[in-house]
């Protein structure tokens, strides 16, 4: 049997897999079980920071899986500490709650506005604000703080206590802060699954200010903006303003799994003992990893993802066949006027792996991507948005 038989055989059929076998890979290459070679504009997802197999990412990992590579959160080791310094260090918040994905950490953000706005103005004040066109994850509660109807009809009665405004309409967010007892506003400040969706300053800066003139905690939600990804270490850092929680994952481990709840002033000792718990958070190896992947992602770097999101902009925007680019850093999506499928498929045809979002391309190459491989990726990608008509 191919693998493609055994896995529809054998595992769940949640994925619309493309027909790529992966076998191996090495920075922005990877290469199928048929010996294709394709140049990876997708990271898994914006997960594969610096791509396939980062040698110091390696070594770290491997340093790490030789010593311990598992204990629980009963113990102390080094990698969970060093890497929760880092993330302080580099937000300026105060304290870290390690788990395992972006889910996990919305989970803990969201019982953590719960439980600090339930302490300050009673257990009335439990809802929380997102926005239509969000996407928070897959459990039952981060689907009911998902803002699209599509993810939630097949899997109700959803968690309670969520509602949603129109991002950048700034009448619907004061209507709805206005009409809810609000624990809390949640957004991504670039909506990923969305469709690159940008918020506008506008729209930040309302919800900075409501968000003061009601004591309500922002959340931001940085699984797929964060850790370098836009340009800057994360999203929020674009439009000028300090969050009380951020919630990261993906790019965070570079290709292992693990996410991070950061806590700012307000909400960094809301969790005490047995309040909140997990198995594998803070798991050595993949904290390891992640501090190789946070360690090297410094201003020179991000002004380098920045000048290589410019290149890919400046290249389609005025493309045949392109309508816009929109996002930030190397979190892009181009609307186009044929079948985004289509043209995803023609892409694997010539070797560049791109994703979707919406009726757009999402393109998240690794943020390490040389500057050779972008030409090629992109060229690639002009000739399939070509093509398909």
């Amino acid at each position: 049997m191919s693998i493609f038989s055994e896995d529809k055989q054998y595992i769940a059929g949640t994925y619309n897999r493309f027909p790529v076998n992966i076998q191996s890979g090495k920075g922005s290459i990877a290469i199928a079980d048929d010996g294709k070679e394709y140049i990876d504009f997708a990271s898994g997802i914006a997960v594969n920071s610096f791509g396939f197999c980062d040698s110091e990412w390696v070594q770290a990992i491997t340093k790490q899986i030789n010593s311990v590579q598992h204990t629980s959160n009963l113990y102390y080791t080094s990698p969970c500490v060093e890497l929760a310094k880092l993330l302080v260090e580099k937000t300026g918040l105060k304290k870290v709650f390690l788990s395992n994905s972006g889910a996990e950490a919305n989970e803990c953000a969201i019982k953590t506005a719960r439980k600090y706005s339930q302490d300050k103005k009673g257990k009335d004040y439990y809802k929380i604000l997102t926005l239509n066109n969000s996407f928070h994850g897959r459990t039952i509660t981060t689907l009911a703080a998902t803002g699209q109807e599509v993810f939630h009809k097949d899997f109700t009665p959803l968690t309670e206590g969520f509602v949603y405004a129109n991002a950048n309409d700034i009448a619907d967010l004061n209507e709805k802060v206005a009409q809810n007892k609000l624990a809390a506003i949640m957004i991504e400040v670039v909506q990923g699954e969305g469709g690159i969706n940008v918020l506008e300053q506008s729209f930040v800066d309302e919800i900075v200010k409501l968000a003061n003139q009601n004591d309500l905690l922002i959340i931001v939600d940085e699984v797929q903006t964060g850790n370098g990804r836009t340009g800057k270490f994360y999203g929020y850092m674009h439009f000028g303003f300090t969050p009380d929680i951020v919630t990261t994952a993906k790019g965070l481990g570079g290709g292992l799994p693990i996410g991070a709840t950061i806590f700012g002033e307000k909400t960094c000792d809301v969790l005490g003992a047995g309040n909140h718990g997990s198995t594998f958070g803070g798991n050595p190896v993949c904290a390891a990893g992640a501090v190789s992947i946070v360690k090297r992602i410094d201003q020179d770097f991000m002004q380098n993802v920045a000048k290589k999101s410019q290149y890919i902009i400046d290249e389609l925007k005025y493309c045949d066949g392109v309508v816009s680019v929109s996002g930030l850093g190397l979190m892009l999506g181009v609307e186009v006027k044929a079948n985004n499928k289509e043209i995803v498929n023609k892409c694997i045809e010539k070797g560049l792996l791109v994703l979707t979002a919406k009726n757009k391309l999402r393109l998240l190459p690794a943020l390490n991507i040389s500057d050779e491989l972008l030409k090629k990726g992109v060229d690639i990608l002009k000739q399939a948005i070509a093509e398909v008509k």
